[in-house]
């Protein structure tokens, strides 16, 4: 637990199709728009760029430290995002920093690269998804139990337009079948519509299957409540994607789920506010529950959409 004035964080590595150490470094920091200008996802300096300059910063929280995969990226997001030291390696930030941030989005590469973080004590967030298998997985329990500080959640989480849902519940009735929308695969983005809805369905969820066809799978859900959720994972259609469907007793409400900034913003609050005071923002048993969903639903789909209970994931766990 750090109480001190301001948390140093380090961001650690990046992939292909993931910009995080752009956006997250610089909602953190702050950012030069001329040098963001030349990030390869433009995207990010688009909402970016929809906030006033000076507001885009978190007081008492900074980025110190950068590392990438590519060495050649990190000082151009260092430049971008105004973070002050380039790394050799990862480890190079022990005794460095408060607690890291680990920028990529693989759930099979994970453990690899929280582990140093987690045996030198330091609290880690783990970009979604957490682990997309059951060994990682079991590792990251394992870790969990020992007292190591884990967070991983999507942004998706964080939508300020999902709090639709709660304001007009009156007129919704009772939540029977929900439906949520993301392009790329199921492994890698499947939780970002799958966490945009979970918070409002809440733990339970009881068995998954998989309905595959080349480029898109859907995936569809029971809860213990009797509500159903529908997750659509189609690799091409990026116009689509933050799309919420929501069908009650009462009435029904389509959402789009479009402020990536304040979203992300949100999630990077809940952790920093994890490693000053040491109370998770949400139980680590939901982010376990949510990774035994991403499994099954990889499981169902292997298995030629054979329906897979929860209860047989938790088994195995």
């Amino acid at each position: 637990m750090n109480t001190s004035s301001e948390i140093r964080l380090a961001m650690l590595g990046m992939i292909e199709g993931n910009g995080h150490p752009y956006s997250w470094s610089a909602i953190v920091n702050g950012y030069d728009p001329e040098k963001m200008a030349s990030c390869p996802y433009p995207v990010i300096a688009q909402y970016l760029g929809k906030q006033p300059l000076e507001s885009v910063k978190i007081p008492g929280a900074r980025v110190t430290h950068v590392w990438t995969d590519n060495p050649a990226e990190a000082r151009i997001v260092a430049g971008a995002s105004k973070i002050e030291n380039v790394v050799a390696k990862p480890e190079d930030v022990i005794d460095k920093v408060d607690a890291v941030i680990i920028a990529t989005d693989d759930g099979n590469d994970h453990v690899r690269r929280a582990a140093p973080f987690i045996e030198a004590g330091l609290p880690v967030f783990i970009d979604k998804p957490m682990a997309i298998n059951l060994p990682d997985l079991k590792q990251f329990v394992a870790w969990q139990k020992k007292g190591a500080t884990i967070l991983s959640t999507s942004g998706m989480r964080y939508m300020p337009e999902m709090k639709q849902l709660e304001t007009r519940r009156e007129e919704i009735g009772d939540l029977r079948w929900l439906t949520s929308f993301t392009c790329k695969s199921w492994e890698r983005y499947g939780i970002h519509a799958l966490e945009a809805v979970y918070p409002h369905v809440g733990p339970g969820f009881l068995s998954v299957q998989t309905n595959h066809q080349e480029g898109s799978d859907i995936i569809h859900l029971f809860h213990q409540s009797g509500m159903q959720v529908t997750i659509a994972a189609i690799n091409d259609a990026y116009g689509s994607f933050g799309q919420v469907h929501v069908y009650g007793t009462k009435g029904s409400l389509t959402l789009k789920l479009a402020d990536t900034y304040t979203a992300f913003r949100e999630q990077l609050l809940a952790f920093i506010s994890l490693v000053k005071t040491g109370t998770p923002p949400i139980p680590f048993d939901q982010t376990v529950e949510l990774m035994a969903i991403i499994i099954a639903g990889i499981r169902s789909r292997e298995q030629n959409g054979r329906v897979v209970n929860l209860k047989e994931i938790f088994a195995e766990l």
